[in-house]
């Protein structure tokens, strides 16, 4: 089971630096202003109060930076993001990345009925089916991975994560490279697992 965790995260790790960033540099302030936009359902700061939406402060810049890209070169397919993007610069996504990265998260919190198992499942995965737990990518406290990719999880609302997972799950979101880590991690989950595991990670900081 050890081989499979190492494995598993090797080949993850492998298929980020695969994608790395196009080596821009990104600027803060530049940022700021090219997000003002972005405001409206991401929050003046990053920290979005409709559930549906994803929370960007605090996310990890390389991560930002290539859902970004992959948003606008529609290998990442989201509608309500069709067309926003599409003519900005490689300059103008750095920047956004950077704007969102400094700022700070909000942490929500996690329904009492779902602790337990999604606490045991985002600690301690299933390993008798050869899925690993969610901490060795996204760490213990949901702070993810900035240098590698991995995203951070903690205190993201609970609908977006179901989203994301059923996403994944269902073929519907594609992006996580060849080696379909989450696709291959999401179909072990039952619509129960997926909803321990969102709002577990709702109030994970």
């Amino acid at each position: 089971m050890n081989k499979l965790f190492v494995s598993l995260l090797l080949a993850l790790g492998l298929s980020c630096s695969a994608q790395a960033a196009d080596g821009v540099t990104g600027d803060v302030a530049a940022g700021q202003a090219k997000t003002v936009v972005c405001g409206a359902c991401h929050g003046p700061e990053g920290n979005s109060v409709v559930p549906n939406f994803p929370k960007l402060a605090g996310q990890g810049q390389r991560y930002l930076l290539k859902q970004l890209h992959e948003i606008k070169d529609g290998k990442r397919v989201v509608l309500e993001m069709t067309g926003l993007l599409n003519t900005l610069s490689d300059q103008d996504l750095a920047d956004m990345a950077a704007y969102y990265s400094a700022q700070k998260g909000s942490v929500g919190a996690a329904d009492p009925q779902w602790v337990a198992r999604g606490e045991a499942l985002f600690r301690g995965g299933k390993l008798d089916q050869g899925m690993p737990a969610c901490i060795g990518c996204h760490a213990p406290d949901g702070a993810g991975n900035a240098a590698a990719g991995f995203p951070h999880l903690g205190g993201q609302h609970a609908a977006y994560i179901k989203k994301q997972l059923t996403a994944f799950r269902e073929g519907e979101r594609t992006n996580d490279g060849e080696t379909m880590i989450m696709r291959g991690i999401a179909a072990k989950l039952s619509n129960k697992d997926i909803d321990a595991l969102s709002a577990y990670i709702q109030g994970l900081h």
